[in-house]
C-alpha cells in the first residue's frame, strides 16, 4: 500500500503525521513511500531509521548553515564600521583629539594607537569571515550531497507511485 507522506522540516522523528500540514520540506516536497508502513489505522506513517536520520542530518545542516550565515554578515558589518572609522582617522592629523570606546566610557587616545588597533582588528574579523565562508561553502556542498541522496533514494518510489 502506498501513502502520500509530507515532510515537514521543522517536525522530524520517528513518526510524521500526514494531512496536518499544508507546508513541504524545501527540498525533498511530496513523495510516496512503498517502504513506509502504517503503524495502525490513524494517518501516521513510520520512517526507516536511515531515512529519519538523513532528514535529522539536513535539518541540522540547515540549522548550522543559518548560523554560519548570520555570524559572517555581523562580523562583515563590523568590518565595514571599521573601514568607515579608519577613513576618518585618516582624514584628521595626530593633534586631534581622539576618543574610544571602553565599555560605556569613552577614553582620550592617542591617532596613533587607535588606528594600529583598528587595523589589527581589521585584519582578524578578514581572517574570521574568511573562515566562516569556507565553513558556509562546506555546509552548503553537504547539504546539497544529503538532498541528492534524499531525492535518490525518494525518486524510485514517487516514479512507481506514477
Amino acid at each position: 500500500m502506498l501513502c502520500e507522506l509530507r515532510l515537514i522540516p521543522s517536525y522530524v522523528s520517528s513518526r510524521l503525521a500526514l494531512g496536518r500540514s499544508k507546508s513541504l520540506h524545501p527540498f525533498i516536497g511530496r513523495a510516496k513511500f512503498p517502504f513506509a508502513r502504517r503503524t495502525n489505522l490513524s494517518e501516521e506513517v513510520e520512517l526507516p531509521p536511515q531515512l529519519q536520520e538523513q532528514l535529522a542530518r539536513l535539518q541540522q545542516l540547515q540549522q548550522t548553515l543559518q548560523a554560519v550565515t548570520s555570524q559572517k554578515q555581523q562580523l562583515e558589518i563590523e568590518l565595514s564600521e571599521t573601514d568607515r572609522a579608519l577613513a576618518e582617522l585618516d582624514k584628521i592629523t595626530d593633534q586631534t583629539p581622539v576618543y574610544k570606546s571602553v565599555g560605556s566610557l569613552l577614553l582620550k587616545s592617542e591617532r596613533q594607537t587607535v588606528l594600529s588597533e583598528l587595523k589589527e582588528r581589521k585584519e582578524l574579523l578578514g581572517t574570521r569571515i574568511t573562515v566562516l565562508g569556507r565553513q558556509e561553502e562546506r555546509t552548503k556542498e553537504r547539504m546539497k550531497e544529503l538532498q541528492t541522496k534524499l531525492q535518490e533514494k525518494l525518486r524510485p518510489a514517487s516514479a512507481t507511485a506514477s
